[in-house]
């Protein structure tokens, strides 16, 4: 069985990192939390940057740390690319330079992912001529996850690569990183303080504060409970994991299919039949009704089954759904909470807006 065991301990003056993380092998786990909170140091950790004491890190099945039987594999052995929030050049290297430096640095034996792949995966074919000092932000960190590539990791490292980036770079870059994701076969440890990135590339997700993981498991079930931070406040949302029935060109609308039934997106990218898509549903986009509303602008109207209603903010509340076995959340006031009467295992309607839906 694939999987990614590290259990680390880093004490330092006015912070220690004390954690015990379990990992799928495969796929983006992202680490998520505040500033501060020892994202980072993991990764370091990991990577054999930063010294656990004591520490156990094991990837795959290969051993690169473990103090019990006094094992460490320096960094410079550990099959790993990191990528930082700064693309970090060799700004006297051409791009093709650049990624060639992460090809050399890897014995031929163990190359797995050849140049051009990296090349391709990441479009960036016809920058191979540039210099870094004349790429834009987005451009430069796809350049660096293309040299990080290039060194056929058994783990790739995501320091918030996007984090320097402006919206508009951000979503340049965002769509390569779901198609490395989705292509390769790498495990991805993604550091991140957007939960807009998390919900959209990561499928397993470890919620850090202080130090310490406080959960960890599939992104999907994290966001949605309401027993963690993550499931309150105006950016609370749901993640729908769903593929594509079809799109409508005429009007722009996307039917994705989900284990709840049917979902429309209105604008957006079209698809094509059977891709996978993972949507982000904010809790404050859905609203409630007892019976099913007619007549209304409303794409998308989910019977679904209250499981669980938590105070939120002053005069809020947010509402647990089942969805047919997807979790939704809905955050209403309290004074609808109040006049419908919201209670565990109750049945309603949820409403959601399709141009509200991020996929």
């Amino acid at each position: 069985m694939q999987a990614i065991h590290a259990r680390l301990r880093i004490a330092r003056p006015g912070f220690t990192l004390d954690v015990d993380l379990a990992l799928p092998g495969r796929g983006v786990t992202a680490l998520f939390g505040p500033s501060g909170c020892g994202k980072t140091t993991v990764l370091r950790a990991i990577a054999g940057l930063a010294r656990a004491e004591p520490g156990h890190v094991v990837v795959n099945g290969e051993v690169w740390q473990d103090d019990a039987r006094r094992a460490w594999l320096p960094t410079h052995q550990r099959a790993l690319g990191y990528v930082f929030q700064e693309a970090s050049l060799f700004d006297h290297l051409s791009v093709y330079g650049n990624i060639d430096y992460g090809l050399k640095r890897t014995p031929p034996a163990r190359r797995a992912v050849a140049l051009e792949q990296a090349v391709e995966l990441l479009g960036i074919a016809h920058l191979m001529d540039r210099r870094p000092g004349t790429l834009s932000g987005g451009e430069r960190q796809r350049v660096a996850m293309a040299r990080a590539l290039a060194t056929s990791p058994r783990l790739l490292l995501m320091d918030e690569p996007l984090a320097a980036l402006d919206s508009p770079r951000k979503a340049e870059v965002l769509p390569y990183l779901d198609r490395l994701q989705r292509t390769l076969d790498i495990p991805m440890l993604y550091v991140s303080h957007s939960l807009d990135e998390v919900a959209l590339l990561a499928s397993h997700l470890v919620l850090m504060q202080a130090g310490q993981a406080l959960a960890q498991g599939p992104t999907a079930e994290l966001v949605a409970r309401l027993d963690l931070p993550l499931a309150h406040g105006d950016a609370a949302a749901t993640v729908i994991e769903g593929r594509v029935l079809r799109h409508d060109a005429r009007d722009h609308v996307t039917t994705v299919a989900f284990t709840g039934g049917q979902l429309l997106l209105a604008g957006g990218t079209a698809h094509a039949e059977g891709t996978p898509l993972r949507l982000r549903v904010q809790a404050r986009d859905v609203s409630l009704a007892l019976s099913a509303p007619q007549d209304t602008s409303i794409l998308n109207i989910l019977p679904a089954t209250v499981a669980q209603v938590a105070d939120d903010s002053p005069g809020q509340r947010m509402v647990a759904l089942d969805a047919g076995g997807t979790r939704l959340l809905a955050r209403v006031t309290q004074r609808s909470a109040r006049a419908l009467a919201l209670a565990p295992g109750q049945r309603v309607f949820a409403q959601v807006k399709g141009v509200a839906i991020v996929g």
